[in-house]
Order: C-alpha cells, then sequence, then structure tokens
C-alpha cells in the first residue's frame, strides 16, 4: 500500500501483526470447535490463548519463514515457540488455507466496514447539498451541449442514489465473502467434520462455503472487488463533473482551495481540481484489481497458489484506497463552491433554445407530423444559434412568433406556454425526494 492513499487505520488492518493474530483468532476458534468434540484435550485453547494471544512477534515469524518458505508453517512454529508442548494441537486436521481463507475473509470483512463508514460520509454530503440546491437553476448538458433547463440539486441526488447504489452492492458482496472452510486439503473433511467446521467458522462470524476444494472459491473474491470497482467508478463520476464545472469556460462550481495553497508552480493564478483528477485516476486502479480479482478465479484443479500474490496486493491496495477515495469525495463535495450565479449566466447563453423542445411538442399537438414540426422549429434553432454573436439579431421566441407557419398553429399564448420554465422544473422537487427518500425515512 502506498501511504498517500491510505488511512492509517487500513494500513493498520493489513500490517504483518494483524495479519498473525488473524490466524491465531482462526487457529483458536478451530481448537475450540476440537475440544468440544473431544479431538484435542481440554483447555487446549485457552492455554494457547494466554500463552500467545497479543504477544504474536511477526518479525521472528518472518525470519521463521526466509528458512521454512512457507508463511503458515513459520507462523505455527513461533507459536509453538510462545506456547509450548501444547501446540501440537493447534491446525489438527486442517491445511494452510484452512486458516488463510478465513483470516482473509475477517479481514476483507471489517475492511469493507471502513469503506461502508466512509460511504455514509460521502451521501451524508451529497444529500447536503440535493437539499441545498433544490432551487438552483442550471442547464442539463448532453454531448457537454446545452439541452434542458434543470436545478443543480438533481445533479447532486443523481450522485447520492448511485453511490447509494454501490453501497448496496459492497453490503452484499460483504456478505458474500463471509465465508471460510476448515476441511483439510482437498475440502473432504479427511480429518474433520461438517460440524466442526460450521462451529469454528460461526465463532468467528463466518459461514462454510458451500463446496470448498483447498481454498474458498475465488468468484466470491471477485464479486467483492467489483464492488469497489463500482463504488469507485461512481465516486469518478462525481469528480469528472466537478472537473467540467470548474474549467474556465463553465466555472459553475469549484474545489475548496485552502489558505497557502497553490495551483501551479509556473502560473500563480491558477486553481486546479485536483482532488477530482486523483479521484479519477484512483478509480482507474479500483477497475484494475477487479480484473486482477476476475482472473484468480480459474485456478487448476482443487487450487493452486498463483491468485495468493495477487490478493496479497490487492486486498491492502483495493481496500484502503476505496476507503481513502469515499473519504475524500465527500472532503471535495462538502467543501464545493458552487455558483449559481455562473449557472445563470451560462443558462442565459442560449437564449431559449432549451425550450425547442416544447415548441415542437405544441406543434404536433396540433396534428403536425413530428419530423415536420421538428424540422420547422430546428431551422429556427440553428439560425438563431449561428447569429448569437450579432448584436440586435432576433431572439428565438421571436423568430417563431414571425413564423407564418408556425404563427398558423400557435398562439401567442401556446408559444408562452410552451416557454414556461415552471414546466421544466415542476418534478424536479419529487425527483429529489424520491432520492433522498431513504435518508428522510
Amino acid at each position: 500500500m502506498i501511504e498517500r492513499y491510505t488511512r492509517p487505520a487500513l494500513a493498520q488492518l493489513w500490517s504483518d501483526t494483524r495479519r498473525y493474530e488473524t490466524w491465531l483468532t482462526v487457529e483458536l476458534a478451530a481448537c475450540q470447535a476440537m475440544e468440544e468434540a473431544a479431538i484435542v484435550p481440554a483447555g487446549t485453547a485457552a492455554e494457547v490463548r494466554a500463552k500467545a494471544e497479543g504477544k504474536l512477534d511477526a518479525q521472528r515469524i518472518l525470519e521463521h519463514e526466509k528458512r521454512t518458505r512457507h508463511d503458515v508453517i513459520a507462523f505455527l512454529t513461533h507459536v509453538e515457540e510462545l506456547v509450548g508442548p501444547s501446540a501440537r494441537w493447534l491446525h489438527w486436521g486442517m491445511t494452510s488455507s484452512d486458516v488463510l481463507d478465513a483470516a482473509f475473509a475477517l479481514l476483507l470483512r471489517e475492511a469493507a466496514d471502513n469503506v461502508l463508514a466512509g460511504v455514509d460520509q460521502l451521501r451524508a454530503a451529497l444529500a447536503s447539498k440535493a437539499d441545498e440546491h433544490r432551487e438552483t437553476l442550471m442547464i442539463g448538458r448532453s454531448h457537454g451541449m446545452h439541452a434542458e433547463p434543470m436545478v443543480a440539486g438533481l445533479a447532486f441526488a443523481g450522485f447520492y442514489a448511485e453511490v447509494g447504489r454501490a453501497r448496496q452492492a459492497l453490503v452484499a458482496a460483504r456478505d458474500e465473502v463471509s465465508v471460510g472452510k476448515i476441511a483439510g486439503a482437498v475440502g473432504t473433511y479427511a480429518n474433520l467434520s461438517p460440524a466442526i467446521e460450521s462451529r469454528a467458522l460461526g465463532l468467528v462470524g463466518l459461514r462454510p462455503e458451500t463446496v470448498a476444494t483447498q481454498i474458498v472459491a475465488r468468484d466470491r473474491h471477485a464479486g467483492f472487488f467489483a464492488a469497489l470497482a463500482r463504488l469507485g467508478t461512481a465516486v469518478e463520476r462525481i469528480a469528472m463533473t466537478v472537473r467540467h464545472w470548474q474549467r474556465t469556460e463553465v466555472g459553475e462550481a469549484r474545489e475548496a482551495f485552502g489558505a497557502g495553497q497553490k495551483g501551479s508552480s509556473a502560473m500563480p493564478h491558477k486553481k486546479n481540481p485536483i482532488l477530482s483528477e486523483n479521484l479519477c485516476g484512483l478509480a482507474r486502479l479500483l477497475r484494475a484489481y477487479a480484473g486482477a480479482a476476475f482472473e484468480d478465479v480459474a485456478l487448476w484443479h482443487e487450487r493452486d497458489i498463483s491468485h495468493s500474490s495477487v490478493e496479497r496486493v490487492i486486498g491492502p491496495d483495493a481496500t484502503g484506497m476505496a476507503d481513502f477515495m469515499v473519504r475524500r469525495a465527500a472532503e471535495l463535495v462538502l467543501g464545493l463552491v458552487v455558483d449559481p450565479e455562473q449557472m445563470r449566466m451560462n443558462f442565459a447563453r442560449s437564449g431559449g433554445l432549451y425550450f425547442s423542445e416544447g415548441v415542437m411538442l405544441a406543434l404536433v399537438r396540433t396534428g403536425l407530423s413530428r419530423q415536420k414540426a421538428y424540422e420547422m422549429v430546428q431551422k429556427h434553432a440553428l439560425a438563431v444559434a449561428g447569429e448569437a454573436a450579432e448584436a440586435g439579431a432576433p431572439s428565438f421566441r421571436a423568430r417563431l412568433g414571425s413564423d407564418p407557419e408556425i404563427a398558423a398553429r400557435l398562439s401567442p399564448d401556446d408559444l408562452d406556454l410552451a416557454f414556461d420554465l415552471r414546466h421544466h422544473l415542476r418534478w424536479s422537487k419529487t425527483i429529489i425526494d424520491r432520492a433522498l427518500g431513504d435518508l428522510h425515512t
């Protein structure tokens, strides 16, 4: 993990010490289940816990691993150093992945909880902006061009809803990956039983894999990392929009700019959307990690270890990055400076062309074919667009009113209705309320 994009909480979660502690948690749960089944002597788990819990030396385990070239054997060797003869009952009938996969599930689950807490911060920020800008007029755009009127609150409400869907997907993925297996070398319970597995995993809050091999099936993990990628992409859409809003030629919103902050080493006047650009870049990495997770699904027969090296990287990196991203995005949204006056100025630049659909539909209601109505309105719309820079050029409304063919079908009052801004915005509150409904109920 790169420190720049990882909060300390996630760095600690994926530390060597925490990983070994989680392995010990799994081993102790399995040992307790086996005690209850009279497979190992009573009191073994308590003795191991008293002598090893909180006393693991990560550096010592790594030293053993240099010799054994096997991380779990190195871990068990160190536990035996701490515990003594009773440690021989640990790992009874188990294989390394029984420990590794259950521990990985526990760490992924806790990482997801951290990410979800950040998601909730982001959604709260988006909901606040949606409420604040329920009546802030702006031009909607398609293909980057002026389209039809809307309110800025709709943009934030849309982001809120999308991040909410990504949250649901991550919650489902968290549940799907919350499984383990304590079923032996190829998942057949050669020296254990499904009952022991179920009891051991239940002690740490996991469920048994339906049909395990030597490992838990990796389609579960692919779904988890895909959910993180989806969340990152939802964040990217917010960031991409902010980048557009902050362009000099648009200027409708901008990132907060702190005292002493610098925008460019060469140009003192610059205020760059660095948070948004950073988030767009990190989203690319999250999608790449998801691709790597899907590559891990198809392994040889009952297992190979080609997935292991991948997961050592993407587990910490993807969860740490997603956790960082949602919190940075929340900071971005909370500090966003929205400029309603610039929005109104940009809105006015279209000269009413955004009412073209309303005029076309009004003509259709008079019995005119849609294509004919489209052509009649388009002719004037294109003329107005071409004359936009000319002083004294007639407005779109004036052109339509002076067209005899249109005037024969639409009265001035009909045109006024077609040019009624309230018509376009009449459902905005309903849409925003629908998006924020889960927040207010």
